[in-house]
């Protein structure tokens, strides 16, 4: 590749899937802006010249756009942009207000459009950038209970699907990442909505006993570290995928979504959860 991957900025990179992977870009030679609101690496994590904490709310614009400069000016160029940073909430589509969906939708997904638009305009002048979108393998497997969080990354992945034809005259190119469980403090960090607290919901204890199935898988899922395994490796190809799912049993699940017929898929995801 003409300009190798060396400057990148990373949302989320305070925990998590992102703390893995602000450590294993920066392993692998690149030097890492690692932004999160509280603009601090998580402990065992060590700051330094190439890996530098950034204070930065993807729901604010203005502050997106000045962390930007900030980083050309000090390194001259940015390579790439990997949105990680999200949220999620659990409760029964009728347990869940408008404030409370438009609040995931903000995070998730108009965060990471903020932050992509930053980015773009250097990235277009320059000839060259990576744009890669942590999504979910729910993405393409509707999850009950967790549905506006499903749609947020159905939504986020083809928005980066439809970028990707965009921004290709430019020498730009999009990846979406797809992880399954994995074992995170977003599963402790997880809110409900607060209809869906109340005992007397009709849909409180199926919603209950499902969520809680999810967060014991999440909590026996992979380690953070595989989704930043994968991140790094397509950050290093000469050209990156179009979508990435780690580990063989959630290829093979992305492959039955589209294979079978979608009243048998629901059927089974009725059973498991």
């Amino acid at each position: 590749m003409k300009n190798p991957v060396q400057i990148v900025l990373l949302t989320g990179g305070s925990s998590g899937i992102g703390a893995a992977t602000a450590q294993m870009l920066h392993d692998n030679g690149m030097i890492v802006y690692a932004a999160s609101r509280r603009g601090s690496l998580p402990d065992g994590i060590q700051a330094s010249s190439t890996l530098i904490p950034v204070k930065m709310d993807v729901n604010d614009a203005d502050g997106i756009e000045a962390v930007v400069k900030h980083i050309v000016q000090q390194q001259g160029r940015l390579d790439a942009v990997v949105c990680n940073a999200g949220n999620g909430i659990a409760g029964a589509i009728e347990d869940t207000s408008e404030h409370e969906a438009r609040t995931q939708m903000e995070t998730c997904f108009f965060g990471a459009v903020k932050t992509i638009q930053a980015c773009l305009p250097v990235f277009r002048r320059q000839g060259h950038g990576r744009i890669i979108t942590v999504t979910s393998v729910a993405a393409l497997i509707p999850i009950p209970y967790q549905a506006f969080y499903s749609a947020v990354k159905a939504a986020l992945l083809i928005f980066t699907k439809a970028l990707s034809i965009e921004v290709k005259p430019f020498g730009i190119q999009c990846c979406s990442i797809l992880p399954g469980d994995t074992k995170t403090g977003c599963t402790s960090a997880r809110k409900y909505t607060e209809a869906s607290q109340d005992k007397d919901s009709p849909y409180y204890e199926r919603m209950s006993a499902s969520v809680g199935k999810m967060e014991h898988d999440e909590q026996n899922g992979m380690a953070p570290t595989v989704i930043a395994r994968a991140v790094c490796h397509q950050l290093k190809r000469r050209r990156m995928s179009v979508t990435v799912t780690p580990r063989l049993d959630y290829k093979l699940i992305g492959l039955l979504s589209h294979w079978l017929p979608d009243r048998l898929m629901l059927w089974i995801v009725g059973l498991l959860y």
